[in-house]
Protein backbone atom coordinates (compact mmCIF):
# COMPACT_ATOMS: atom_id res chain seq x y z
CA UNK A 1 0.00 0.00 0.00
CA UNK A 2 1.37 3.58 -1.05
CA UNK A 3 2.02 6.03 1.69
CA UNK A 4 -0.53 8.94 2.16
CA UNK A 5 1.23 12.19 2.71
CA UNK A 6 -1.42 14.18 3.54
CA UNK A 7 0.02 17.48 3.19
CA UNK A 8 -2.75 19.64 2.25
CA UNK A 9 -4.88 18.55 4.86
CA UNK A 10 -2.36 18.96 7.84
CA UNK A 11 -1.92 22.61 6.36
CA UNK A 12 -5.48 22.94 6.50
CA UNK A 13 -5.64 22.17 10.48
CA UNK A 14 -2.18 23.61 11.20
CA UNK A 15 -3.57 26.91 9.49
CA UNK A 16 -7.18 27.26 11.56
CA UNK A 17 -5.82 26.74 14.40
CA UNK A 18 -2.75 29.01 14.17
CA UNK A 19 -5.44 31.69 12.79
CA UNK A 20 -7.32 31.27 15.83
CA UNK A 21 -3.76 31.60 17.79
CA UNK A 22 -3.25 34.58 16.41
CA UNK A 23 -2.57 37.78 18.87
CA UNK A 24 -0.97 35.27 21.45
CA UNK A 25 2.54 36.42 22.65
CA UNK A 26 5.80 34.39 21.50
CA UNK A 27 5.77 30.64 20.13
CA UNK A 28 2.21 30.29 21.33
CA UNK A 29 1.03 31.68 17.84
CA UNK A 30 3.63 30.58 15.45
CA UNK A 31 4.66 26.61 16.45
CA UNK A 32 1.61 24.67 15.86
CA UNK A 33 2.01 22.38 18.82
CA UNK A 34 2.22 25.50 21.47
CA UNK A 35 -0.35 26.93 19.93
CA UNK A 36 -3.21 24.12 19.41
CA UNK A 37 -1.98 23.85 23.43
CA UNK A 38 -3.14 27.14 23.79
CA UNK A 39 -6.37 27.93 21.75
CA UNK A 40 -7.37 24.81 23.64
CA UNK A 41 -6.88 26.11 27.12
CA UNK A 42 -8.50 29.74 25.53
CA UNK A 43 -11.19 27.89 24.52
CA UNK A 44 -11.79 25.90 28.21
CA UNK A 45 -11.49 29.47 30.02
CA UNK A 46 -14.38 30.89 27.11
CA UNK A 47 -16.27 27.99 28.21
CA UNK A 48 -15.81 28.55 31.88
CA UNK A 49 -16.12 32.80 31.23
CA UNK A 50 -19.50 33.06 29.81
CA UNK A 51 -21.19 30.95 32.74
CA UNK A 52 -18.76 33.16 35.43
CA UNK A 53 -20.24 36.26 33.62
CA UNK A 54 -23.73 35.24 34.67
CA UNK A 55 -22.93 34.65 38.41
CA UNK A 56 -21.30 38.13 37.96
CA UNK A 57 -24.03 39.92 36.70
CA UNK A 58 -26.24 38.73 39.40
CA UNK A 59 -23.95 39.17 42.45
CA UNK A 60 -23.49 42.69 41.27
CA UNK A 61 -27.35 42.98 40.80
CA UNK A 62 -27.94 41.72 43.83
CA UNK A 63 -25.78 44.22 45.79
CA UNK A 64 -27.16 47.22 43.84
CA UNK A 65 -30.30 46.20 44.52
CA UNK A 66 -29.58 45.54 48.49
CA UNK A 67 -27.89 49.08 48.36
CA UNK A 68 -31.20 50.83 47.12
CA UNK A 69 -33.45 48.48 49.48
CA UNK A 70 -31.49 49.66 52.59
CA UNK A 71 -32.49 53.37 52.02
CA UNK A 72 -35.89 52.61 51.76
CA UNK A 73 -35.37 50.69 54.93
CA UNK A 74 -35.60 47.31 53.64
CA UNK A 75 -33.10 44.39 53.72
CA UNK A 76 -32.58 42.39 50.41
CA UNK A 77 -34.32 39.25 51.44
CA UNK A 78 -37.40 41.18 53.03
CA UNK A 79 -37.40 43.45 49.87
CA UNK A 80 -37.65 40.45 47.71
CA UNK A 81 -39.80 38.25 50.02
CA UNK A 82 -42.46 41.58 50.16
CA UNK A 83 -42.23 41.53 46.26
CA UNK A 84 -43.47 37.75 46.16
CA UNK A 85 -45.65 38.22 48.79
CA UNK A 86 -47.49 41.35 46.61
CA UNK A 87 -47.41 39.21 43.19
CA UNK A 88 -45.10 41.67 42.06
CA UNK A 89 -42.87 40.03 39.32
CA UNK A 90 -39.65 41.50 38.51
CA UNK A 91 -36.47 40.14 37.95
CA UNK A 92 -33.17 41.13 39.78
CA UNK A 93 -31.98 42.66 36.40
CA UNK A 94 -34.77 45.21 36.15
CA UNK A 95 -34.61 45.80 39.68
CA UNK A 96 -31.08 46.91 39.67
CA UNK A 97 -31.57 48.98 36.37
CA UNK A 98 -34.38 50.84 38.21
CA UNK A 99 -32.52 51.24 41.43
CA UNK A 100 -29.91 52.88 39.68
CA UNK A 101 -31.80 54.68 37.11
CA UNK A 102 -35.10 54.96 38.19
CA UNK A 103 -35.37 55.48 42.11
CA UNK A 104 -38.50 57.06 42.78
CA UNK A 105 -40.08 54.07 40.84
CA UNK A 106 -38.05 51.60 42.89
CA UNK A 107 -39.37 52.96 46.22
CA UNK A 108 -43.10 52.69 45.15
CA UNK A 109 -42.12 48.83 44.96
CA UNK A 110 -40.32 48.77 47.95
CA UNK A 111 -43.47 50.41 49.96
CA UNK A 112 -45.35 47.43 48.26
CA UNK A 113 -43.36 44.90 49.42
CA UNK A 114 -43.23 46.96 52.91
CA UNK A 115 -47.03 46.82 53.09
CA UNK A 116 -47.28 43.14 52.48
CA UNK A 117 -44.37 42.36 55.19
CA UNK A 118 -45.88 44.33 57.78
CA UNK A 119 -49.51 43.05 56.41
Amino acid sequence: MARVKGGFVTRRRHKKVLKLAKGYFGSKHRIFKTAKEQVNKSLVYAYRDRRQTKRNFRKLWIVRINAAARQSGLSYSKMMHGLKLAGIDVNRKMLADLAVNDLTAFNTLASAAKEKINA
